[in-house]
């Protein structure tokens, strides 16, 4: 059968990439067309457009270049028709993916959401158009199934798909030691070009408080060297490129920017400062729209302030060395952390996402085969 999946960033192609090759094992006649990256690739299939053409994020930035998007977006129904999938899979992404998916059900095409928009952050009545174009959402946080009760709209919970990732990578892959005489603080600024701009100088401001410890940034696979070693400005920096998580497994803290590597990083049991600063008007109209009281996923599922949160004004040196310095040195603070971490894992669950998601799009797709 054939599968058209499009994620929009380096997450979604992470756990498209697992979604793939569960794919594959339950279908091993699959044909699959994606919008992804190198790890959807790898799986298996063909890469229609990088997710690299497409990380816009914030408001004014989207404004920016709405002529490339809607660009995209004219694109992606022309080969979408082109392919004629049996399943539309749609990984997050939810600006562009929601367009794609109103336009798809018109068309007839089955359409399954594996990992919801944010909905329960802003702009909740877009579960309205999710239940009107979406055929199945799988969500992958405990506490989205209850959100869309609200909404009369029954939705399958598939587990999170970071813990198996996490839990194969702890089990069976060894570590690669980096050499080196200090303990490592690891710097994970993003992925995209503009986010780490905003936030990586900040957190080398570090490198010269905290003498004894090396600071490795983990580059993300799309940005090149140069962005890098200009931003650090002849400070002594480490890139490590496509090995996160064995940078983690050897970190004794990270500055992490929001997002999913937060929970990547909980999950690794690294203490962190989450790190955000953006757009000074796109964080004034979020602030102003969105409705969660943190912006970490760690914070978000287990409803509390689990890790320290620094956004926009105050994420600056000084209150920075100061997170960073209890971190590393507060005895107290990283029992209670290891603790909240456990708590972590026993919420999220041990289920294997990309195989329940695969099991139920390989069945959605044979319903639109015979349809």
């Amino acid at each position: 059968m054939r599968y058209y999946i499009i994620a929009g960033e380096a997450s979604g192609d992470l756990h498209g990439g697992n979604l793939i090759k569960a794919i594959h094992r339950a279908d091993n006649a699959a044909t699959i067309r994606c919008w992804g990256g190198d790890r959807m690739e790898a799986a298996g299939a063909t890469v229609a457009k990088h997710y690299r053409d497409l990380a816009f994020m914030g408001f004014i930035e989207v404004l920016a270049h709405l002529r490339t998007i809607l660009g995209n977006i004219a694109y992606c129904k022309k080969d979408i028709q082109d392919f004629k999938p049996d399943v539309l899979v749609l990984i997050d992404y939810p600006g562009f993916n929601l367009r794609i998916a109103e336009w798809a059900k018109k068309q007839g095409v089955r359409i399954v959401y594996y990992i919801s928009p944010q909905v329960w952050a802003w702009k909740e009545k877009r579960v309205v158009q999710i239940k009107r174009d979406v055929d199945k959402m799988l969500v992958i946080l405990p506490f989205e199934q209850e959100f869309y009760n609200k909404w009369d709209y029954p939705v399958t919970y598939v587990g999170h798909p970071l813990t198996e990732v996490v839990q194969e990578e702890l089990t069976q892959v060894p570590v690669r030691p980096l050499t080196t005489e200090k303990p490592i603080v690891a710097l994970l600024p993003g992925s995209r070009a503009q986010e780490i701009k905003a936030k990586l100088p900040v957190m080398l401001e570090m490198v010269d408080r905290f003498p004894h410890y090396r600071f490795v940034i983990a580059q993300a696979p799309s940005q090149p060297d140069e962005l890098y070693l200009q931003l650090a400005a002849g400070k002594k920096i480490e890139l490590v490129k496509a090995d996160t998580y064995n940078l983690l497994r050897q970190a004794k803290a990270a500055l992490v920017t929001s997002g999913t590597a937060t929970l990547e990083t909980a999950l690794f049991g690294v203490p962190q400062v989450v790190c955000y600063k953006g757009n000074p008007l796109s964080y004034w109209l979020a602030k102003k729209l969105i409705k969660v009281k943190y912006i970490s996923l760690v914070n978000l599922i287990m409803d509390e302030p689990v890790v320290t949160e620094l956004i926009q004004h105050d994420l600056n040196p000084p209150r920075l060395a100061a997170e960073l310095d209890k971190l590393l040195n507060g005895s107290h603070e990283l029992e209670t952390l290891k603790a909240k971490y456990a708590i972590l894992w026993q919420k999220l669950g041990s289920s294997p996402a990309s195989v329940n998601a695969a099991a139920i799009i390989v069945q959605t797709a044979k319903e639109g085969k015979t349809k």
